[in-house]
């Protein structure tokens, strides 16, 4: 257990319980010394976890808080809804599936059912990924505005993690331009070498989309010449999960 955290987490606990308690309130109840409860709080403050009452110099749960509270609440719908799906598109096609969300500027793995043969495709949710070299990442990029997805590549960079990974913006932009218009994403090899993935994205109710979704297998079967089949199925199952989420396809 880290220390740090867990002092944390207990401080978190402690004001969920009361409205409004001083640094040397918190130290009392919690057993803890002032100057470590101190940079806690004031760490949690800075990041806006926590609000201070100027007037008293009391702390009390911040909004940031209650946002991550509403992600956490999003994310298991989401996953209540889409599990059934991505289960079906598992057992159909018996390679990898995945559900992912967007967390800042990388990929979130939220949810995954792996292939049952021998050679086959391993994940861990709760693992991120960069957005422009992933099938789910790209399928949660392409449909943002341009100028915030330059400013998200721009922020960490391109990593090359095999020759096929895209490293420029120019070549970012024209394959985000044949998503938007085909409406699934490839990773061509370009995260894992040995693995080829086809991705879909999931809208909400207003048409924005929430998350993605993809099969991944190995080159051997996962074959060029078998994309666009791959991708007439997934993109089926993000669409029927996209109308339980309340979208409405356009005529």
């Amino acid at each position: 257990m880290v220390k740090s955290v867990d002092r944390a987490i207990r401080i978190l606990e402690l004001l969920s319980e009361n409205n409004k308690m001083g640094i040397t309130e918190i130290s009392k109840k919690l057993n803890l010394p002032k100057t470590t409860t101190f940079d806690i709080v004031s760490t949690l403050h800075e990041r806006g976890i926590l609000e201070k009452d100027e007037e008293n110099n009391r702390y009390f749960l911040g909004l940031k808080l209650f946002e991550l509270g509403d992600a956490a609440r999003a994310n298991f719908e989401l996953r209540k809804i889409a599990v059934p799906y991505l289960k079906e598109l598992n057992s159909k096609l018996d390679e990898t599936v995945h559900l992912t969300v967007r967390d800042d500027d990388e990929v979130l793995y939220i949810e995954c059912f792996e292939s049952t043969k021998r050679l086959r495709t391993y994940s861990v949710i709760g693992v991120r990924a960069p957005l422009y070299c992933t099938a789910v990442g790209k399928a949660l990029l392409a449909f943002l505005p341009d100028e915030e997805i330059k400013k998200i590549v721009r922020k960490k960079g391109f990593i090359r993690f095999t020759p096929n990974t895209i490293t420029d913006e120019k070549r970012l932009f024209d394959e985000i331009k044949k998503i938007r218009e085909l409406g699934y994403s490839i990773d061509d090899v370009e995260h894992e070498e040995g693995v080829r993935c086809v991705g879909a994205p999931i809208r909400d109710h207003t048409g924005r989309v929430v998350a993605s979704i993809s099969v991944s297998g190995p080159t051997q079967r996962v074959t060029k010449s078998k994309v666009p089949q791959l991708a007439k199925i997934v993109m089926a199952t993000a669409e029927e999960i996209s109308s339980r989420l309340g979208y409405k396809k356009p005529v």
